[in-house]
């Protein structure tokens, strides 16, 4: 995936049954467990080899919402000229054992929104 490109799509939700059925007949997208996750599951466009998303069950612990997440090359650079543009960092940059680092931020008008870069390889 190129820089800038929407890469993944984040729903937070407290009701996972109903935002399976919500998107899954709008869009027909599919629904797996995470391996890695007894609260998250994968959303994978019917047809693709691959997921698209996840959904969250939140448990009721913070808000709903859905969230884009955009691929850039570098992310501790992409919160740094965020934060210069006005932004701010909601979750700072972490990496995951596989090697995805990825952050959360918020833009000047206090959208929420995400940055990662997947692992190598």
């Amino acid at each position: 995936m190129a820089h800038g490109t929407v890469g993944w799509i984040q729903v937070d939700t407290d009701d996972p049954e109903g935002a399976r059925r919500f998107y899954g007949e709008l869009f027909d997208w599919t629904f797996a467990a995470d391996p890695n996750s007894d609260a998250y599951q994968l959303m994978t466009r019917t047809g693709a080899d691959q997921p698209h998303g996840g959904l969250l069950d939140t448990g009721g612990e913070s808000q709903n919402r859905a969230t884009f997440v955009i691929v850039v090359d570098d992310v501790v650079k992409a919160v740094a000229e965020a934060e210069r543009l006005g932004g701010t960092v909601v979750n700072p940059p972490k990496t995951t054992p596989n090697g995805l680092t990825f952050a959360d931020l918020r833009d000047p008008s206090g959208n929420h929104f995400g940055v990662f870069t997947p692992p190598a390889g």
